[in-house]
């Protein structure tokens, strides 16, 4: 399965683009592969994020923010969920991925 980062290219919010590009650079760095999927360009992508994100990770009032991180049809998380398993140290797990130290290890 292939990482989707689902992104804004037109977002307004300088926050918005910072949080994508952290995401994206952090993927890029670890070489791990990964899918930018623009929602501001497909309003059928968008509707696919908004009816893929459980319930009870959606804002209590509007519709969920860029960057929002699935594996294949998995949900991962937002922006925050990303940010405190790359804090942690998980961030592999967090996108359902074997460590890539392990993988190297292994012969």
């Amino acid at each position: 399965m292939v990482i989707r980062v689902f992104i804004a290219s037109s977002s307004g919010f300088v926050a918005i683009k910072k949080k994508q590009q952290d995401v994206v650079r952090f993927l890029e760095a670890n070489k791990i592969e990964f899918e930018e999927v623009d929602i501001t360009m497909s309003e059928e992508q968008r509707q696919w994020m908004y009816k893929n994100i459980p319930l009870e990770k959606k804002p209590a009032q509007g519709n969920p923010l860029p960057p929002q991180i699935f594996n294949g049809n998995r949900y991962c998380g937002d922006y925050d969920s990303f940010f405190e398993s790359k804090e942690s140290n998980t961030v592999f797990s967090f996108l359902g991925l074997k460590s890539q130290l392990a993988s190297k290890a292994e012969p």
